[in-house]
């Protein structure tokens, strides 16, 4: 029997049995073939034909027993192993956009409600920029591919793919075999698959869930390398494509995409992005929604019995999309759509395009905490548009949105509320490091290294406000908002649609002043400094500080003073703003001693500033941390009821943090958790597991 023979019978045994996880539509050739594509699976395969050390010389003579009479040597020992850098391009990744890059992909996925999956299939055109290609790498997660097909010149050649065992918090390797003498140009690719019911990129709600009641939701998170458990792609920002969906779902319900709706009929959606995104941007979102206009290409979405309170507060959307072109140029997205989402949404906002995701914590009902819609809109430019090429410079994106928001702030609402704001940013930065990272100082560097953490574990406070701070620093540097303003809608033009690194950045700034004045102001810069010290910014800028002054006094007040001095002190009844309001309390929370912080203070400070009557989500989240930090025992209820009143990790990590650092309080903040953390997507609930040191790894 030759040896091809023998290798084909041995592969065909191994897939019946399923000795590893992949699927082959054809026998290898030789037994050398056998061991390249082995190796990346990290499991304990044995074959006939291969040892340790590689081509088994030894078993030529044994080559006429029966298979099952053959003494195997092992290929691959299973090995326990640190995550590493997946990619030289993105360490999140095992995507090579250096060999080969996705130009368009369409999607065509039917929505099961029932089995809680997207089933269909996606086409990738690529462009390949490495001659004689022997593979294609994408990232997947818990993703389940049936078929694999090359499309090319009106055929179908089916290719050899499998997949890797997965990286806790990644996910797994998808390899697709290309024919020999694969040239350089473009390529496509369908991949026929279904999504897990647990993809953590996904999230399903039963009707009860919802608050019409009737009918079930499902939406999407992929930021930050959740698209791989929703499609398999090239799951780096490094790589922007355009896209095509055609979505089957209930006639009854609604489909929207991070897309333009280009056809619609019962049951039928079909969705074009004409302008290059990355995979996390990919973004789906399907329930009994309705919409009311904002603008002239602007509406918010919601279920129907919110939708007229979500109009009403975010009435100025279509003024902050204007302010935002003034400042960074021509708004290239067609549509600006807002769609409120259920509780358990983990974030703030989500910058999809066409249509940002935002929370319902938003709904104050005074439009207070609209600032978070500025936010996303300036992502439309800076993130969106111009984009980190990994999250090792996710500063690129957030730093430089929360720059742009602040100016938008600034612009409608004046000079002192713009610094005021940045102070304020300030303290969650100060809380972030003392809390969220203390154990991880070196997440605490502008730029840092994912080697072996993944981004979910990374995120904090930092690229946003630290970020944002040195580009104030610079924008002082160089001489003021009249200088620098014209160089960032330079920096965004030249930048337009491609991916960058830090580098590009630091370029882009020396070149545009290289013939001026404030070049040598530019010698001063520390970077090194900057980019990688840990801590507190290096340098705070000056800010306008008469509103924070207020602020920091009260604090100090309360801080300092018994209750019943506090009583009879005309100071704290003073009036100031919402924001005023909630900056206070911040600075309360990190105030290193508080005189008798004792129930008696906690129901003076609800009685002075009506914090019972809030509707403010900031307001409350900050009451209810003042009530663990005084150990109220007998509100221990209400805490919990507000860590379930929403998911959003910006209010549920600090809340289970506190509760687990108070022992008489953390054994029924673990008991809570564990009920609701299926309500959760999985970026919540990963990082609150750890939070509350249920998971370590």
């Amino acid at each position: 029997m030759s040896i091809a023979k023998r290798v084909q019978q041995w592969a065909t045994f191994a897939r019946t049995w399923h000795i590893y996880d992949c699927t082959w539509q054809n026998p290898f050739e030789s037994a050398a073939l056998v061991k390249t594509h082995l190796m990346g699976l990290h499991k304990p395969i044995y074959h006939p034909m291969i040892s340790k050390r590689g081509f088994c010389t030894t078993h030529l003579q044994q080559l006429q027993r029966p298979l099952h009479q053959t003494q195997l040597c092992p290929i691959y020992q299973l090995q326990k192993r640190n995550m590493g850098r997946l990619g030289t391009v993105d360490p999140s990744s095992y995507s090579q956009p250096d060999l080969i890059t996705t130009e368009h992909s369409v999607l065509n996925w039917k929505v099961d409600f029932a089995a809680t999956k997207l089933q269909g299939s996606v086409v990738h055109r690529f462009n390949v920029l490495s001659s004689n290609l022997e593979k294609i790498l994408l990232d997947v997660r818990d993703i389940n591919v049936t078929n694999a097909t090359l499309l090319a010149g009106g055929s179908e050649l089916p290719i050899n793919y499998f997949i890797s065992d997965p990286v806790n918090d990644i996910g797994q390797k998808l390899t697709l075999e290309l024919p020999a003498g694969t040239a350089k140009g473009s390529l496509n690719v369908r991949i026929d698959y279904e999504t897990s019911s647990s993809a953590s990129g996904l999230q399903w709600l039963n009707p009860t869930q919802t608050l019409g009641k009737q009918h079930p939701y499902m939406f999407s998170q992929c930021q930050a390398i959740h698209a791989r458990s929703v499609v398999p792609c090239q799951d780096t920002p490094a790589v922007k494509f355009t896209y095509d969906a055609v979505i089957e779902h209930p006639s009854e319900l609604t489909a929207l995409m991070s897309a333009i709706i280009d056809k619609k009929q019962p049951g039928q959606t079909h969705f074009k992005q004409e302008v290059p995104i990355p995979a996390y941007l990919v973004a789906i979102a399907i329930g009994r929604l309705v919409s009311r206009p904002l603008g002239e290409n602007s509406n918010v979405w919601a279920e129907e019995a919110i939708v007229d309170a979500c109009a009403e507060e975010f009435s100025e959307t279509a003024t902050m999309l204007k302010t935002a072109s003034d400042l960074c140029g021509p708004y290239v997205w067609k549509q600006y759509d807002l769609l409120v989402m259920p509780p358990s949404f983990p974030f703030g906002g989500m910058e999809n395009p066409c249509l940002t995701f935002v929370t319902p914590t938003l709904l104050a009902g005074d439009k207070s905490l609209a600032d978070v819609v500025a936010h996303e809109i300036a992502h439309s430019w800076t993130g969106n548009l111009v984009t980190n090429k990994n999250f090792e410079h996710f500063w690129l994106n957030e730093g430089f949105t929360v720059f742009v928001e602040s100016k938008i702030v600034g612009r409608m609402q004046g000079a002192k509320e713009l610094d005021f704001k940045m102070l304020s940013n300030l303290t969650d930065l100060q809380e972030c490091l003392r809390t969220q990272l203390s154990g991880t100082p070196e997440l605490t560097k502008l730029v840092v290294d994912l080697s072996n953490c993944g981004p979910d574990d990374a995120f904090s406070s930092v690229p946003y406000i630290k970020g944002s701070t040195f580009l104030r620093y610079l924008e002082d540097l160089l001489g003021g908002p009249t200088v620098f303003e014209p160089f960032l809608r330079d920096y965004l033009k030249k930048y337009a649609y491609k991916s960058i690194e830090t580098n590009d950045f630091k370029s882009a700034l020396y070149d545009y002043f290289k013939d001026t004045e404030q070049k040598d102001q530019l010698s001063v810069v520390d970077w090194d400094l900057w980019l990688t010290s840990e801590g507190m910014p290096p340098i705070i800028p000056k800010f306008d500080d008469s509103l924070s002054n207020v602020t920091t006094s009260l604090a100090e007040l309360w801080s300092n003073e018994t209750v019943s001095k506090l009583a009879d002190n005309s100071d704290i009844k003073q009036t100031i703003s919402i924001h005023q309001l909630i900056d206070f309390l911040g600075k309360l929370i990190e105030s290193k001693d508080i005189v008798e912080l004792n129930e008696g203070k906690i129901e003076l400070l609800e009685s002075t500033y009506k914090l019972k009557q809030s509707k403010n989500a900031e307001v409350r989240f900050r009451l209810n941390r003042l009530i663990i930090r005084a150990r109220l025992l007998g509100r221990l209820d209400e805490i919990i009821e507000f860590a379930n009143s929403n998911f959003r990790m910006k209010f549920c990590r600090p809340i289970y943090r506190d509760l687990a650092a108070w022992p008489e309080a953390k054994p029924a903040a673990i008991r809570n958790f564990l009920k609701v953390k299926d309500q959760m997507m999985t970026v919540c609930s990963h990082t609150i597991e750890k939070d509350l040191g249920l998971k370590t790894v």
